[in-house]
Protein backbone atom coordinates (compact mmCIF):
# COMPACT_ATOMS: atom_id res chain seq x y z
CA UNK A 1 0.00 0.00 0.00
CA UNK A 2 1.24 3.43 -0.86
CA UNK A 3 0.06 6.58 0.89
CA UNK A 4 0.14 9.80 -1.07
CA UNK A 5 -0.63 13.21 0.37
CA UNK A 6 -1.45 15.77 -2.29
CA UNK A 7 0.27 19.06 -1.69
CA UNK A 8 -0.27 22.45 -3.21
CA UNK A 9 1.54 23.18 -6.44
CA UNK A 10 2.77 26.73 -6.86
CA UNK A 11 1.76 26.63 -10.56
CA UNK A 12 -1.80 25.49 -9.80
CA UNK A 13 -4.66 27.93 -9.49
CA UNK A 14 -6.14 28.31 -6.03
CA UNK A 15 -9.22 26.27 -6.97
CA UNK A 16 -7.00 23.19 -7.42
CA UNK A 17 -4.80 23.58 -4.37
CA UNK A 18 -4.85 20.61 -2.01
CA UNK A 19 -4.18 20.85 1.68
CA UNK A 20 -1.86 18.54 3.62
CA UNK A 21 -4.83 16.83 5.28
CA UNK A 22 -6.19 15.54 1.92
CA UNK A 23 -5.05 11.95 1.55
CA UNK A 24 -5.36 9.44 -1.23
CA UNK A 25 -4.27 5.86 -0.69
CA UNK A 26 -3.48 3.61 -3.65
CA UNK A 27 -4.06 -0.15 -3.66
CA UNK A 28 -2.84 -2.55 -6.35
CA UNK A 29 -4.32 -5.47 -4.39
CA UNK A 30 -1.03 -7.38 -4.44
CA UNK A 31 -1.01 -7.79 -8.21
CA UNK A 32 -4.60 -9.09 -8.34
CA UNK A 33 -5.63 -6.26 -10.62
CA UNK A 34 -4.49 -6.25 -14.26
CA UNK A 35 -1.29 -4.34 -15.05
CA UNK A 36 -1.80 -0.59 -15.00
CA UNK A 37 -4.92 -0.77 -12.81
CA UNK A 38 -5.14 0.63 -9.29
CA UNK A 39 -7.72 1.54 -6.68
CA UNK A 40 -7.47 5.04 -5.22
CA UNK A 41 -9.18 5.64 -1.88
CA UNK A 42 -9.76 9.32 -1.17
CA UNK A 43 -10.04 9.58 2.61
CA UNK A 44 -11.36 13.15 2.47
CA UNK A 45 -14.10 12.64 -0.10
CA UNK A 46 -14.81 9.03 0.95
CA UNK A 47 -14.55 7.78 -2.62
CA UNK A 48 -12.99 4.67 -4.07
CA UNK A 49 -11.90 5.04 -7.69
CA UNK A 50 -10.74 2.38 -10.12
CA UNK A 51 -8.08 3.95 -12.33
CA UNK A 52 -6.18 2.52 -15.29
CA UNK A 53 -3.24 4.00 -17.19
CA UNK A 54 -3.68 3.80 -20.96
CA UNK A 55 -1.51 5.61 -23.46
CA UNK A 56 0.28 7.37 -20.59
CA UNK A 57 -3.00 8.90 -19.37
CA UNK A 58 -5.08 7.97 -16.33
CA UNK A 59 -8.64 6.80 -17.05
CA UNK A 60 -11.41 6.50 -14.51
CA UNK A 61 -13.00 3.06 -14.87
CA UNK A 62 -15.39 3.38 -11.95
CA UNK A 63 -16.00 5.28 -8.75
CA UNK A 64 -18.16 4.83 -5.68
CA UNK A 65 -18.98 7.14 -2.76
CA UNK A 66 -18.90 5.70 0.77
CA UNK A 67 -20.21 7.03 4.06
CA UNK A 68 -17.70 7.58 6.89
CA UNK A 69 -18.94 4.40 8.63
CA UNK A 70 -18.52 2.41 5.41
CA UNK A 71 -15.02 3.82 5.08
CA UNK A 72 -14.26 2.70 8.63
CA UNK A 73 -14.81 -0.95 7.63
CA UNK A 74 -13.43 -0.68 4.08
CA UNK A 75 -10.02 0.72 5.00
CA UNK A 76 -8.90 -2.15 7.29
CA UNK A 77 -10.14 -4.67 4.72
CA UNK A 78 -8.10 -3.04 1.96
CA UNK A 79 -5.09 -2.77 4.30
CA UNK A 80 -5.31 -6.48 5.10
CA UNK A 81 -5.65 -7.72 1.52
CA UNK A 82 -4.93 -10.50 0.50
CA UNK A 83 -5.28 -11.75 4.07
CA UNK A 84 -8.31 -11.70 6.32
CA UNK A 85 -9.04 -8.82 8.67
CA UNK A 86 -9.83 -9.98 12.23
CA UNK A 87 -13.09 -8.94 13.87
CA UNK A 88 -11.27 -6.90 16.50
CA UNK A 89 -9.44 -4.78 13.88
CA UNK A 90 -12.63 -3.89 12.01
CA UNK A 91 -14.46 -3.36 15.31
CA UNK A 92 -11.67 -1.06 16.57
CA UNK A 93 -11.70 1.07 13.43
CA UNK A 94 -15.51 1.15 13.26
CA UNK A 95 -16.00 2.32 16.85
CA UNK A 96 -12.74 4.17 17.57
CA UNK A 97 -11.49 5.34 14.19
CA UNK A 98 -8.09 3.69 14.50
CA UNK A 99 -6.35 0.34 14.55
CA UNK A 100 -3.62 1.12 17.05
CA UNK A 101 -2.42 -1.90 18.99
CA UNK A 102 -3.99 -0.88 22.31
CA UNK A 103 -7.34 -0.07 20.65
CA UNK A 104 -7.36 -3.44 18.89
CA UNK A 105 -6.48 -5.21 22.16
CA UNK A 106 -9.32 -3.39 23.94
CA UNK A 107 -11.70 -4.42 21.14
CA UNK A 108 -10.48 -8.02 21.36
CA UNK A 109 -11.25 -8.12 25.10
CA UNK A 110 -14.64 -6.48 24.54
CA UNK A 111 -15.59 -8.98 21.84
CA UNK A 112 -14.41 -11.92 23.95
CA UNK A 113 -16.58 -10.67 26.81
CA UNK A 114 -19.52 -10.29 24.39
CA UNK A 115 -19.00 -13.89 23.27
CA UNK A 116 -18.77 -15.13 26.86
CA UNK A 117 -21.95 -13.30 27.93
CA UNK A 118 -23.94 -14.24 24.83
CA UNK A 119 -24.29 -10.76 23.31
CA UNK A 120 -21.93 -11.33 20.36
CA UNK A 121 -24.64 -10.91 17.73
CA UNK A 122 -25.96 -7.77 19.40
CA UNK A 123 -22.48 -6.23 19.49
CA UNK A 124 -21.73 -6.99 15.84
CA UNK A 125 -25.14 -6.09 14.35
CA UNK A 126 -24.31 -2.40 13.59
CA UNK A 127 -20.96 -3.41 12.09
CA UNK A 128 -22.59 -6.10 9.94
CA UNK A 129 -25.20 -3.63 8.67
CA UNK A 130 -22.45 -1.30 7.49
CA UNK A 131 -20.49 -4.20 5.98
CA UNK A 132 -23.60 -5.19 4.04
CA UNK A 133 -23.93 -1.72 2.51
CA UNK A 134 -20.19 -1.63 1.77
CA UNK A 135 -20.42 -5.06 0.10
CA UNK A 136 -23.12 -3.76 -2.27
CA UNK A 137 -21.00 -0.79 -3.30
CA UNK A 138 -17.91 -2.94 -3.88
CA UNK A 139 -19.77 -5.09 -6.42
CA UNK A 140 -19.09 -2.34 -9.01
CA UNK A 141 -15.38 -3.14 -8.55
CA UNK A 142 -15.93 -6.93 -8.76
CA UNK A 143 -14.95 -7.19 -5.09
CA UNK A 144 -16.88 -9.04 -2.41
CA UNK A 145 -16.58 -9.14 1.37
CA UNK A 146 -16.69 -12.68 2.74
CA UNK A 147 -17.14 -13.67 6.34
CA UNK A 148 -14.73 -16.18 7.85
CA UNK A 149 -16.49 -17.98 10.70
CA UNK A 150 -15.23 -16.93 14.15
CA UNK A 151 -12.28 -15.10 12.56
CA UNK A 152 -13.12 -11.96 10.60
CA UNK A 153 -13.70 -10.79 7.04
CA UNK A 154 -11.76 -10.97 3.80
CA UNK A 155 -11.96 -9.21 0.45
CA UNK A 156 -12.40 -11.55 -2.52
CA UNK A 157 -12.03 -10.59 -6.14
CA UNK A 158 -14.31 -12.07 -8.78
CA UNK A 159 -12.91 -13.47 -12.00
CA UNK A 160 -14.18 -10.32 -13.76
CA UNK A 161 -11.39 -8.36 -12.12
CA UNK A 162 -8.69 -9.79 -14.38
CA UNK A 163 -10.59 -10.81 -17.47
CA UNK A 164 -13.04 -7.98 -18.16
CA UNK A 165 -11.13 -4.82 -17.23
Amino acid sequence: MQKVALRSNSKASTSYVRHDNDHIMHFSLQGSLPAGHTLALNLTLCTLSHIVCREDRPWLVGQQQFTPSEMSVLLPLLDSFPYYCPYEVIFANFYNGNTQEQTVERSRRHLQEALDTGIWEQELRPLRNVLSRTRLKLKDFAIDISSILETGYILKLSSKTKSEF
